[in-house]
């Protein structure tokens, strides 16, 4: 764990309880002495440095040692229009689309979509929490929904495509917005509406799982 989200973070002192001393004492065996960094969800770029001053079987004290700007994020961002696939696909992949550092996804209803299938914003954003608390990420990724691909693309004609054709992605792409499709593709109305902008595929000659492509575009462009 990188740091810790806690609500205390930039009081001079103040005590751990409940589970996270549990976390801190059982899980992690931080002792009296160790260093600690912590944020507040409210000021993210804020990292604050707390050095355990002592360790009780109930309580643990801290005393702040330092406070600094610190802001980790990607050096570029990506928004990834992902056409509705099963919440529970997109639930394992999200840690890892968070560590790569894509700055939003926003999740559109497509011809192939299946209408059941709805996105827990509440549940994505705890994963977050966690996932940034492992890898250093100070910002969170933003979650948006789209009722079809025309009204995501009207409100980013900037929208670059992935999809079986001749057009290989290139390393180094340095694209802003890309729209992934679901599990079956876009359907033969949705390729016609999309056959004015820029579509790519990746190097391979296998068939990607819908989220298995989110994450190997999003490597190819942030890492």
């Amino acid at each position: 764990m990188i740091f810790i989200y806690e609500q205390s973070a930039s009081q001079e002192h103040f005590t751990i309880k409940g589970e996270l001393h549990k976390y801190l004492v059982k899980v992690r065996r931080h002792k009296e002495g160790d260093t600690l960094f912590m944020r507040r969800k409210e000021t993210p770029k804020m990292l604050y440095t707390y050095k355990i001053v002592s360790v009780d079987p109930r309580v643990l004290e801290v005393a702040l040692v330092s406070e600094e700007v610190n802001e980790q994020k990607a050096k570029q961002e990506l928004h990834i229009g992902w056409c509705v696939i099963d919440p529970k696909s997109v639930e394992k992949v999200l840690p890892s689309l968070n560590e790569i550092g894509v700055a939003k996804i926003t999740f559109i209803y497509c011809d192939r979509s299946q209408k059941n299938f709805k996105s827990d914003f509440k549940r994505y954003e705890r994963i977050l929490e966690a996932s940034n608390q492992q890898c250093g990420r100070t910002t969170f990724m933003e979650f948006e929904t789209a009722k079809n691909i025309k009204e995501f693309v009207q409100k980013h004609p900037e929208t670059k495509v992935f999809d079986f054709c001749e057009n290989i992605l290139e390393d180094k792409a340095e694209f802003s917005t890309i729209l992934i499709g679901c599990e079956g593709g876009f359907s033969n109305e949705e390729k016609s509406y999309l056959e004015s902008l820029e579509v790519f595929r990746l190097n391979t000659p296998l068939v990607l799982r819908s989220e298995s492509a989110a994450l190997a575009v999003a490597s190819k462009i942030l890492l």
